[in-house]
């Protein structure tokens, strides 16, 4: 059984949850969202709270039983309060700016790469700071990893783009004689 399915979620107050057939919409002060589901597990809005339970018995609904409760509660976090994640660069040369609805990156190759912001989500710059934030957890991770295989750091000098969490374990370079 799943322990996060059989967990019942609290809806806070000015936030309305709403489910369909094959579909869950969460509204609230930040914006509203909705994801397409499975008709596998059912749901149950009383009194503010939610609680789900599979259809069938089966290994498949069980799984999604716990992953769609995660859903619906990172559904509600970010319409309440957005997810944000942060970025670092480090390197000579390398930044990036906002241009419009497109982040320019110039990364110490020929030409600078353009990446386009997804719609839903908003990214601000700093000097060596890049923050993304945005209601939908899953998309604000997503562009953040995006924008992070641009350019990897490397582990001798520390340079490329990083989570702003992440420690990037050094390696030793060569060793003169």
């Amino acid at each position: 059984m799943s322990r996060i399915g059989k967990q019942q979620l609290n809806i806070p107050s000015g936030v309305e949850v709403t489910f369909d057939a094959h579909a869950v919409r969460v509204k609230g002060p930040k914006g509203e969202i909705t994801r397409d589901l499975r008709d596998d597990i059912t749901f149950k809005n009383e009194n503010n709270i939610i609680s789900s339970t599979p259809r069938r018995n089966d290994k498949f609904s069980r799984a999604l039983w716990g992953t769609y409760m995660s859903h619906v509660k990172n559904m509600i976090n970010g319409v309440t309060t957005p997810f944000e994640k942060k970025l670092l660069v480090e390197g000579v040369g390398f930044r990036w700016e906002v241009k419009g609805t497109d982040l320019q990156l110039s990364l110490g190759f020929s030409h600078p790469v353009v990446m386009a912001i997804p719609k839903g989500l908003t990214v601000t710059t700093e000097k060596s700071a890049l923050t993304i934030s945005g209601i939908d957890k899953e998309m604000v991770g997503l562009f953040a990893n995006r924008v992070r295989q641009m350019k990897k750091p490397e582990p001798y000098k520390g340079k490329g783009i990083r989570y702003s969490d992440e420690v990037i374990r050094r390696k030793q370079g060569k060793k003169s004689a």
